[in-house]
């Protein structure tokens, strides 16, 4: 599982068996290590009506309703979005997406459990 932070944007895409992780087990969790420290950051299925998030003790949780993380794992859907008001002037923004290959060649880049992109074959980059 990825993940992209810009601004007040969150963003996950995971891969064809973190779908499918996330479909059986209703959870897929990630950690990156700063060596005396950890980043977490995780998927998890709720039974809340809308997309949430949460950031407590260097863990990232993206919480998404059952019902809606179940159509986007078992269906061509690309993603799922939610925004999260967090003051008058200030939203935040969730983002999780299937992994597509890329276009073109990455060296060093595993992408052998990627969604076969849409546009393969199609257009160059």
């Amino acid at each position: 599982m990825k993940l992209r932070i810009k601004g007040n944007t969150i963003r996950l895409r995971l891969m064809q068996t973190e779908v499918t992780a996330f479909e059986v087990a209703g959870k897929v969790v990630e950690t990156t290590d700063f060596g005396f420290q950890q980043l977490t950051y995780q998927l998890l299925k709720t039974d809340d009506l809308n997309i949430k998030a949460t950031f407590d003790n260097q863990t990232i949780t993206i919480f998404v309703p059952e019902k809606i993380g179940e159509k986007w794992a078992t269906s061509n859907q690309v993603g799922m979005e939610g925004v999260i008001k967090l003051s008058e002037e200030k939203v935040l923004k969730i983002l999780v997406e299937k992994d597509f290959k890329c276009l073109t060649d990455r060296p060093n880049e595993d992408e052998s459990d990627a969604y076969p992109h849409p546009k393969e074959g199609s257009i160059e980059c």
